[in-house]
């Protein structure tokens, strides 16, 4: 490109990111919580694919919330959720967008869904938190360490009122198994298992299809922060997934934000995270500063046949909490077992009911927008074990064992690992 032209754009680029940035910055003090008891709170979604639909489904069962908009930069998934919300509401109000920024520029918009592609998670949510929403995103919040920690503080310095999309701390069974830990009957908490993923990376690009109009699929939008490459539509439909410039911790945040999470939750972590992080083939053993260890185990096909480690029935996302007395093990299928048997009667035994799984969470990411309070997955909660599944999927990467201060959440005297904190980002503006 000529260098006047390629001055004109980066001045363009600039001039678009400021005015952003100075609009939702003047929005955030503009907006504070204004929603009386009576009111409902209007929802706004960006990004809608096949988990946002599962998400937005059970949160428009909710009398007191109003979905008035989606933006999504492929048509298709934008015409279904039109539909998903219209025929739902028995109306036509749904308005859709292909850029997000529209939509956050909407005032009378409180809160949004975050459900994009992981490259999305903590760039969308805080322009929007910057526009003065209130914001559940979908995990992984942050494909690195520097974003989760942006993301965190973003929330924490302006107010907002923040979910992170690890549900399971607010489904029956995996709250009833980390309270049983809590209370004792087990005695001390030694080791725990979270299962994930086998972790993979990719780097191999799919090759160059024909871009389609930018009403069809804006592909720049769509790659957003991350480097750019050749459309091809199978990154549209989910090809994406394990690829480095796309994903998150080598594809082990996919279970173990889930996993790691609840295990940090029943250990009692969640102002800190393991100090350190040796992985081998089979899995990562992480070591907090109490001596309880955290093992994270590969799982070579998650759907099929199982580690022995981990009770098949029970489901996918198992975790397993092993004390001085016994054991407890459950998944998504919703059994819980444990050892010694003699503490069964004390649990109340459910079953997954699909969509479920998801609505107490929204519901109490709903409640605290109008309360104010925090959320079962807040900013420091998604933080900690958000960066402690990153600091294992860097580690496993290396090849080496690691240790990180908690402190600072940066690794001690290794600075090939810090490289890996952050990744550089693309003006998509």
């Amino acid at each position: 490109m000529p260098r006047n032209q390629t001055s004109r754009r980066a001045m363009l680029v600039a001039s678009s990111a400021a005015l952003a940035a100075g609009y939702f910055s003047t929005q955030a003090r503009a907006n504070p919580n204004r929603i009386s008891p009576n009111d409902k709170i209007n929802l706004g979604v960006i990004g809608i694919g096949p988990r946002c639909t599962y998400d937005l489904t059970a949160m428009l069962k909710f009398d007191d919330i109003r979905c008035v908009a989606i933006a999504d930069v492929q048509a298709s998934r934008r015409d279904a959720g039109k539909k998903l919300v219209d025929e739902t509401y028995g109306n036509k109000d749904l308005t859709l967008y292909r850029d997000f920024r529209e939509l956050l520029a909407r005032r009378e918009i409180d809160a949004v869904l975050v459900a994009t592609g992981d490259r999305w998670h903590a760039p969308a949510s805080i322009l929007a938190a910057q526009a003065g929403k209130d914001v559940y995103s979908e995990k992984p919040c942050g494909i690195t360490i520097a974003d989760c920690q942006q993301l965190a503080d973003t929330m924490t310095k302006l107010g907002r009122v923040f979910q992170a999309g690890t549900q399971r701390r607010s489904v029956a069974n995996f709250r009833q198994a980390v309270q049983l830990v809590h209370n004792g009957k087990l005695g001390k908490l030694q080791k725990m298992h979270a299962s994930v993923y086998m972790p993979t990376l990719d780097n191999n690009w799919l090759p160059a299809e024909p871009q389609p109009g930018r009403d069809v699929v804006d592909w720049n939008m769509w790659l957003g922060p991350a480097p750019w490459r050749p459309y091809n539509a199978k990154y549209c439909e989910g090809r994406w997934r394990g690829q480095w410039d796309f994903d998150s911790g080598a594809r082990l945040l996919d279970w173990g934000a889930h996993t790691v999470d609840l295990c940090q939750w029943a250990n009692q972590a969640d102002d800190s995270m393991p100090l350190t992080y040796e992985p081998s083939e089979k899995e990562i053993v992480c070591t907090y500063a109490n001596g309880v260890k955290l093992i994270i185990d590969f799982l070579p096909d998650p759907f099929g046949k199982r580690d022995p480690h981990y009770i098949t029935r029970l489901g996918t996302c198992p975790v397993r909490f092993h004390c001085e007395g016994g054991w407890i093990e459950t998944g998504d299928e919703g059994e819980i077992v444990v050892e010694p048997n003699s503490l069964a009667k004390e649990i109340e035994q459910t079953k997954r009911i699909k969509g479920l799984d998801v609505s107490e969470h929204a519901r109490d990411f709903f409640d605290c927008i109008r309360s104010r309070k925090s959320t079962a997955a807040n900013p420091t909660v998604m933080r900690r074990s958000h960066i402690a599944c990153h600091a294992a999927a860097i580690a496993w990467i290396l090849g080496r064992k690691l240790t990180i201060d908690p402190k600072t959440e940066s690794f001690v005297d290794d600075n090939e690992a810090n490289t890996l904190r952050s990744r550089g980002q693309r003006q998509w503006a």
